[in-house]
């Protein structure tokens, strides 16, 4: 057995259902193992889609995704996909190929120190220096990769050490098990629950990974608090829960920015703080916090707890409950703001303008959806939107990049999610400029049969960054761009193509879409006049209710 054959056999045993990579020189020995190996390894078309896939499958599974690259410009290729990982918390491990440590000290073909490259954009890496030590940088490497907060780390083999003879065999995996909040911060968090006449909870990704949705909405449900998500906290509470207040984390003033006005309390649930600035909402840096997550929480000037609970979410949140009494208070204030919220995204409904308003496209989506089912969002004008109006019944069922936000990772992040979930329903929503920057694995998708809809909010250019010049400098520049024909390119790469032409034809499109055995692409013109529109309402947004 050599080390690259003691390597797979380590993956085997930490539960690897798949590696997502490309073959080189200097991976070829792990190649050779992982193909007498139960792990499936997925060949994409580029590291980026590898990494972006392992991103997704790690949100979805809690498990760490793998990624696998050859050396050099192949490691390099992987690096957006770890950061985007480590960012956003989610689990992944990213093995990479290496000259042989013979020739380390010299210039050498395509070698780059991975090592030093990989540390800002890892929790943990390191370099198999010796075929024995194999067991213990793998064991560590999901380790450290899985505890919270969880991430991104790295392993490097140099060719010569992966071909190698060695003796070994995995270690035991082990469940660290929970760590329990303190009796003290319970009470005192209790203590405040209970004297706030107008608290609002702020529930974040860090809730989704704790599991602590299902306790998070009991609590809530029984004390009368009003829930506000972030981004990546989507699903933490049903949408259509009278307590819930949707997403909060556009730039923007918005109805959410009236919640946190009006609060005497805000109870950080499994936030972090990399989600949405406290700067953003605690504006005075005055307003009363209690953190509840499995870490302490992180320095801000805005973000100075009143109390902090570490430990399990659900147990705290449990035993907060049976202290807490909120007995005869009035309703929340934010409350109220329920019916405006509702209001501003039912007005869509019946919209038929055209080119499709991206409010009405986010709203036809939804509606087309299982509460099981599931959006992997790409970056750009349509992810504000798709932050905004696209609402969900559970977690996971909205995946958005957000402490990175990377483009790019809709259509790999697609896969990965069809490849968890092959019985969902699953839409890649993206725009036209990220979608370019990852639209070769969709050859990726159809070889290996993982059916999805890539929906494209076609504006012609880069929306976003066009929003964000008209609001600074009242012009913009450098932001148009071509594309090709969305049907014709999808017709080339054994798709199904659809171009939107009125917006009454966006439903029956998506559902014929998403019933098609293989990968589709419908070409969607969209409004992004709203930008500034939505820009121009906010700045008069008043929180009279």
């Amino acid at each position: 057995m050599n080390t690259a054959e003691l390597l797979v056999r380590c993956l085997e045993n930490e539960g690897v259902e798949y590696i997502f990579g490309l073959p080189g020189e200097e991976n070829m020995e792990v190649l050779k193992a992982l193909s007498k190996s139960s792990i499936r390894f997925i060949t994409t078309r580029h590291e980026q889609g590898a990494a972006f896939m392992a991103d997704v499958y790690g949100r979805l599974t809690s498990k760490p995704g793998v990624c696998l690259s050859t050396l050099g410009p192949g490691a390099t290729n992987l690096m957006t996909g770890v950061a985007d990982a480590d960012l956003d918390c989610a689990p992944l491990v990213a093995i990479t190929g290496q000259v042989g440590t013979d020739r380390m000290h010299i210039e050498s073909h395509q070698y780059l120190d991975l090592v030093a490259l990989f540390e800002p954009i890892t929790k943990w890496n390191a370099q198999i220096v010796r075929p024995s030590i194999t067991p213990e940088i793998v064991r560590k490497a999901f380790k450290v990769s899985q505890s919270e907060k969880p991430g991104a780390v790295h392993i490097d083999l140099p060719e010569n050490i992966a071909a190698m003879e060695v003796e070994g065999a995995p270690l035991c995996t082990t469940d660290t098990g929970k760590i329990y909040a303190s009796y003290r911060s319970l009470g005192e968090a209790a203590v405040l629950v209970s004297k706030a006449k107008n608290p609002l909870i702020l529930a974040g990704n860090g809730t989704i990974r704790s599991q602590a949705s299902e306790v998070l909405t009991e609590f809530a449900t029984r004390l009368n608090i009003p829930v506000v998500n972030t981004f990546m906290g989507k699903g933490v509470i049903p949408y259509t829960h009278p307590l819930a207040l949707w997403t909060m984390g556009l730039q923007q003033r918005d109805f959410i920015t009236c919640a946190f006005e009006e609060t005497d309390l805000v109870i950080a649930i499994g936030y972090d703080l990399i989600e949405f600035s406290p700067k953003k909402w605690n504006f005075t840096g005055k307003v009363p916090i209690i953190h509840i997550g499995e870490t302490p929480a992180e320095v801000d000037s805005s973000y100075v707890p009143t109390v902090e609970v570490v430990g399990d979410i659900s147990d705290a949140l449990i035993e907060i409950l049976h202290r807490a009494d909120r007995s005869g208070k009035p309703e929340p204030h934010a409350v109220h703001l329920r019916t405006s919220i509702r209001a501003d995204y039912e007005q869509y409904a019946r919209d038929e303008g055209f080119p499709v308003k991206p409010q009405k496209i986010v709203y036809d989506v939804r509606q087309v959806m299982g509460p099981d089912d599931i959006v992997i969002c790409d970056v750009g004008a349509h992810k504000m939107w798709m932050a905004r109006h696209y609402h969900c019944d559970r977690p996971n069922t909205c995946i958005i990049s957000n402490g990175f936000a990377a483009m790019g990772i809709a259509i790999p992040g697609a896969i990965a999610a069809k490849l968890v979930y092959p019985n969902r329903k699953v839409i890649a929503v993206t725009g036209d400029g990220g979608f370019m920057m990852n639209m070769q694995e969709l050859e990726t998708a159809v070889r290996i049969g993982t059916p999805f809809v890539t929906l494209i909010f076609n504006d012609g250019g880069y929306g976003l960054i066009e929003w964000k010049q008209q609001v600074h400098y009242g012009e913009s520049a450098f932001i148009q761009f071509g594309n090709p024909d969305f049907v014709k390119l999808a017709d080339s790469m054994g798709l199904k193509g659809y171009r939107i032409e009125s917006t009454i034809d966006l439903v029956p499109t998506l559902k014929e879409a998403l019933e098609q055995s293989v990968p589709t692409i419908i070409d969607c013109p969209v409004d992004y006049r709203e930008n500034l529109l939505f820009t121009r309402k906010s700045t008069d947004q008043s929180c009279a209710i």
